[in-house]
């Protein structure tokens, strides 16, 4: 498969690129800054040159043009103020699901996150409370498409080892912390699981092997 990752400098792009590649996949990563590209080569992708904030669409439609499928990763990240939560998280993803639109790429996986859906908390943090906004409407977004799309809801990430054992299914489940690279590994199964198209998943660390938990959705 051909894949194209949208920031794919972030910490679950970068795994999923190396499992993806290591599988025999092709990926092709979005970067904003050439500075990255050694990262992104080193986990065996290819890095493009693309920032969703300044870029013409054009060029995101030619990054995706002949790709299997997408995947939304990007993020305004920790440290951006709630403006940006809407012109990454948001409309970053509206951009990569029009640019699949207009090439025919049918398969679009978003990373979301827990707690999308639903308003935030009384006294919420207003960038925490931008940040759930735009990832709600980033899924609504999704779900109004003709796409075979699937959205999912990791829950606490955390950078320690993953060992393959996770809980995923539809919301909600009750929340929890999961490794990053458990994260990816559960994105590289996704992808290629025809069960999965249409559905808002969630994810934590559990009991069941990644394989058999998205077999069984």
């Amino acid at each position: 498969m051909r894949i194209v990752i949208a920031g794919g400098h972030g910490k679950i792009a970068l795994l999923l690129a190396q499992v993806l590649s290591r599988r025999g996949d092709h990926v092709h990563a979005l970067i904003r800054e050439p500075g990255q590209a050694a990262d992104i080569a080193a986990v065996g992708g290819v890095p493009v040159i693309y920032d969703m904030e300044r870029d013409a669409p054009a060029d995101l439609v030619a990054a995706v043009a002949g790709s299997d499928a997408v995947v939304f990763a990007a993020g305004a990240g920790a440290g951006s103020g709630a403006a940006r939560k809407y012109t990454v998280d948001f409309n970053g993803s509206v951009q990569l699901a029009d640019a699949a639109e207009q090439t025919g790429v049918a398969r679009f996986v978003q990373i979301s996150t827990m707690g999308a859906g639903s308003p935030p908390a009384a006294g919420t943090d207003e960038v925490w409370a931008a940040y759930i906004d735009a990832k709600t409407r980033a899924e609504q977004d999704l779900r109004a498409r003709d796409l075979e799309w699937t959205i999912l809801r990791p829950g606490q990430l955390t950078d320690t080892e993953g060992n393959g054992l996770i809980t995923l299914g539809p919301p909600p489940i009750s929340r929890g912390a999961v490794p990053r690279a458990d994260v990816a590994a559960t994105l590289a199964s996704i992808l290629v699981a025809d069960n999965t198209f249409r559905r808002t998943l969630e994810l934590v660390s559990g009991s069941v092997p990644i394989d058999s938990a998205v077999a069984a959705i």
